[in-house]
């Protein structure tokens, strides 16, 4: 029988407040220096509830994208992949404002794929990312 290494720095990464629901899934993990997130909602902290509208939930989106950077002792600059998902193409505007906030110069942006989804409950929009953490 094998012992859990109690030496190891955890894994999992969450989001305070916001919750996968009952599924039992974090937020994202980090190993070494790269992190991966589970899907990223709209989702406001403060009640755990799924923004009403695109823009609503395009803003609490990336803020909990930069919860779960900084949870994971990284910034937006380490983030090098975005992969989006929209629940039509009419929520792309309220994607991109956001998007723009976070990475505004044009020559210093993650790579992004936003994809056309049949997204659920509510979901208008959804994010992974992936992230190297730089030595800084």
């Amino acid at each position: 029988m094998t012992q859990a290494n109690t030496s190891r720095r955890p894994r999992s990464i969450e989001i305070e407040g916001v919750t996968h629901g009952a599924a039992p899934i974090p937020a994202g993990a980090r190993v070494g220096n790269m992190i991966y997130s589970s899907g990223i909602s709209g989702k406001d902290p403060a009640n755990d509830k799924l923004a009403a509208d695109g823009p609503a939930q395009s803003v609490f989106m990336f803020q909990n994208m930069r919860t779960l950077l900084k949870n994971g002792g990284a910034t937006l600059e380490d983030v090098v992949h975005v992969t989006a998902f929209v629940k039509d193409n009419s929520q792309r505007e309220a994607l991109n404002a956001e998007w723009l906030k976070c990475f505004p110069d044009p020559h210093d942006r993650p790579a992004r794929h936003t994809l056309v989804a049949d997204l659920q409950n509510g979901l208008l929009m959804q994010i992974e990312i992936v992230a190297v953490v730089q030595e800084r």
